[in-house]
């Protein structure tokens, strides 16, 4: 299980690297192929047992090349929409590989910190997986169950529409003319460090009495409770961070939504495209909102590889550039005369 974690583990670091697809290698036979390699470890494990130092190393060497190259195949073939569930999962993995290391140095501590980082590794996996309504099987074997050799469709990539850009002064008139506004933070957020901007901006609104909310995705980022973490660290107040079952029915009412860094979670091609890799995983509805601002550096696909109709509605703009700058600006501009001529 160790051997197998370590080189897959390059997959999803290759993909948010940009050296990997993230389209699913799907070779022909591919689970054979897997329960086959499994055999070959098992057997190579026995033929250790008994043997010269010299020769045990060999067949060691054998089988830890083995488990290696099926760690690199199972996580090829997964694609870019399941990969954080594959990040816990490895996690798992690597946590139950040092429980069996405990077992062999008769070491209690690692036994137990080994189970611990194992079993919060697959309950923190099947937690993604429901909250993606994907069956956690499904995700691990790589599109089990679909014909061999057959890559999912990618969704639509035609543009659907016209990108409309917009400024953060213009972002900035839009809250101020605003009564109700969600805020949807995603891996963008985290990666620019735009939490402490963004809460200062929520509570100069809030301070005007206008509505401010955030709508937080499940798997929002890369593992559940990363926005929630972050919120927190920004002192946002817990009471108006809120789920997306609790959220998701007032978006028809809100005047605006401000997406930064979110792609997947807030893609309508998982309602209505059967052909995307997302389909059928809830998401915030945020297209239902009378304007919807979303903030993004470029147009380039989120981590599940797919484009998104979103970016080309007609109530949606796009502010593009690095977050924590685009906020930062929308804060002055709101706290300029402007912003607060706009407010009154």
């Amino acid at each position: 299980m160790g051997a197998g974690a370590f080189p897959g583990s390059g997959g999803p670091f290759g993909e948010r690297a940009g050296v990997v697809r993230s389209r699913p290698l799907l070779l022909p036979g591919r689970h054979w192929l897997n329960f086959v390699v499994v055999l070959a470890c098992i057997a190579l494990s026995m033929r250790v047992i008994g043997v010269p130092h010299t020769e045990g190393v060999l067949w060691l060497t054998v089988q830890s090349v083995l488990a290696g190259l099926l760690g690199i195949h199972l996580v090829m073939a997964i694609g870019g929409a399941d990969m954080p569930v594959v990040v816990s999962m490895l996690n798992s993995y690597s946590g139950w590989a040092a429980s069996a290391a405990g077992f062999m140095l008769s070491n209690d501590l690692l036994i137990i910190t080994g189970a611990l980082v194992g079993s919060s590794g697959a309950i923190l996996s099947y937690i993604m997986c429901r909250a993606m309504n994907r069956s956690f099987l499904s995700v691990i074997f790589g599109g089990f169950g679909t014909e061999e050799g057959a890559v999912p469709a990618r969704g639509a990539t035609e543009q659907q529409g016209e990108v409309v850009p917009i400024s953060a002064e213009e972002t900035a008139a839009l809250l101020s003319d605003a009564g109700s506004i969600i805020i949807v933070p995603g891996y963008g957020m985290a990666v620019a460090h735009a939490q402490h901007p963004l809460y200062e901006v929520a509570e100069w609104l809030r301070q005007r009495r206008k509505q401010v909310r955030f709508a937080i995705h499940p798997v929002a980022g890369r593992l559940p409770g990363h926005m929630n973490v972050l919120l927190a660290e920004a002192k946002v107040p817990y009471d108006i961070v809120l789920e997306m079952e609790e959220i998701n029915e007032d978006f028809p009412e809100t005047d605006v939504v401000l997406v930064i860094g979110a792609n997947d979670i807030v893609n309508p091609g998982a309602l209505d495209d059967p052909s995307s890799p997302i389909y059928g995983m809830p998401v915030l509805e945020v297209w239902k909102a009378k304007t919807t601002v979303v903030m993004k550096r470029s147009m380039a696909s989120g981590y599940a590889g797919v484009e998104n109709p979103l970016f080309f509605k007609e109530n949606t703009r796009m502010l593009f550039g690095d977050a924590k700058k685009n906020v930062e600006a929308i804060l002055m501009a709101l706290r300029s005369e402007r912003g607060a001529r706009a407010a009154e």
